[in-house]
């Protein structure tokens, strides 16, 4: 793999957070993506786990808990926890706000953020309350190897 050098990544809100693409297949080789996101206390995206690819969480600023069957644990900033592929896994903001780089093997995480996100209209979170089309987020979930499991709030069973 060739050394790659990025442009600094736009800013789209993806579903409820704010995500930037760092690195995506074509920066890597198709060896790994690198999403930034931030999001408000309370974001939680629906139970869900990915059949092809592993994410690793590392936790900049805030923190997350991480729920996985049978586990559940508090990553704070400068930490960072493994979602390993084909385990149910969904993430809650503890904090007032976080941000969060995800790292996923090999790739996918990327074309599904830019399939389901719009472009920010403004480089900040998006509004609180927003509607979110459940149907077309799953069709593009499953498009992209990702299996919606259950609702925002629901947890993985041990």
């Amino acid at each position: 793999m060739s050394a790659a050098l990025t442009a600094a990544a736009r800013p789209l809100w993806f579903i409820d957070n704010l995500a930037r693409v760092h690195l995506d297949s074509a920066s890597t080789n198709g060896v790994f993506d690198l999403v930034e996101a931030e999001g408000w206390e309370g974001d939680m995206p629906p139970l869900h786990l990915h059949s092809d690819a592993d994410e690793t969480f590392y936790v900049i600023e805030g923190s997350l808990s991480l729920h996985l069957p049978g586990r559940s644990l508090l990553v704070e900033a400068g930490s960072a926890f493994l979602a390993p592929r084909a385990i149910p896994h969904t993430y809650r903001i503890e904090s007032e706000r976080a941000r969060w780089l995800v790292l996923s093997t090999p790739v996918g995480l990327a074309d599904f953020v830019r399939d389901v996100s719009q472009e920010a209209e403004a480089d900040e979170l998006p509004p609180r309350g927003r509607e979110h089309d459940v149907a077309a987020l799953a069709a593009a979930a499953a498009r992209h190897g990702i299996e919606l499991l259950g609702p925002p709030g629901a947890l993985p069973t041990s």
